[in-house]
């Protein structure tokens, strides 16, 4: 009953945050260290993805990473 295309774009946007977004990078690695199955956390990083998405239309900000 899912969007599959939907799906597909939201797995693709995931596989390339982890690729290329340092704190999502880390948060993927370490999840896989602590034994969590790797689709798991590539599920975690797409709903991460879902929750920046609507927070910035909430707000109506683009999105602005916080330095740690």
């Amino acid at each position: 009953m899912a969007n599959k295309s939907l799906k597909k774009h939201l797995h693709l946007g995931a596989l390339a945050a982890m690729t290329y977004d340092p704190e999502l990078k880390a948060y993927y690695i370490r999840k896989v260290e602590e034994g969590k199955s790797k689709m798991l956390v590539i599920n975690n990083i797409r709903n991460k993805l879902i929750h920046r998405v609507c927070a910035v239309i909430k707000r109506q900000q683009p999105y602005i990473k916080i330095a740690a």
